[in-house]
């Protein structure tokens, strides 16, 4: 593969933006999945997958071109270092807004006799929500209408806090890498 040859530092930039990249296509198909059902039952999606979706589509295009822009030895690296930390700080608001609803929630009872009158409740205030065609779905009462969901909306949990680590460590490489583009050669000194 053609590109400048940065060392340990350039490899692990395409090794971060790769599992970057994984993990985003991952949040998105789980996202679009959410969205679809919604629709398909008249209802409009919850802001919060919604905008969920957008920063991780927004996140897979930026990651797409600047790795292709590395590999072509053309990457701006000051300016890529302040959109990785914009996606971070994006990333970051994504992972507390999903994750707060969340963390309360064990996805492990969901279902079980001992929350049989909380799930019999959560299936009515759903049914009323879908009986209203276009009425908004709330996120609150998605994540805990089935297992399978709440484990779901875990992962994307889990892959935005990961994306957070990520998108930092991507930012502190790009920095790392322009000072080494910025480096001065070492004069010779002939004797």
């Amino acid at each position: 593969m053609a590109g400048s040859d940065n060392g340990a530092l350039g490899r692990t930039f395409k090794v971060v933006r790769i599992l970057q990249g994984i993990s985003l296509v991952a949040i998105i198909g789980m996202a679009a999945y959410f969205i679809s059902q919604m629709v398909s039952n008249n209802n409009a999606p919850s802001d919060v997958i919604v905008g969920t979706l957008s920063v991780t589509c927004i996140a897979v295009l930026y990651c797409a071109i600047t790795y292709i822009l590395y590999v072509d030895n053309i990457l701006p690296f000051l300016i890529t270092t302040g959109m990785d930390s914009l996606l971070l700080i994006a990333l970051v608001v994504v992972a507390v807004v999903v994750g707060k609803p969340l963390s309360y929630l064990n996805c492990r009872v969901i279902g079980s006799s001992s929350v049989s009158q909380s799930t019999y409740q959560l299936g009515l205030e759903l049914k009323k929500s879908f009986s209203k065609e276009g009425s908004r779905v709330q996120y609150s009462n998605w994540i805990g209408a089935s297992r399978v969901t709440c484990y779901e909306m875990k992962a994307i949990w889990g892959l935005s806090i990961a994306l957070c680590v990520l998108f930092a460590f991507s930012a502190i490489c790009s920095v790392c890498l322009w000072r080494r583009s910025k480096a001065v050669a070492p004069k010779s000194v002939e004797a």
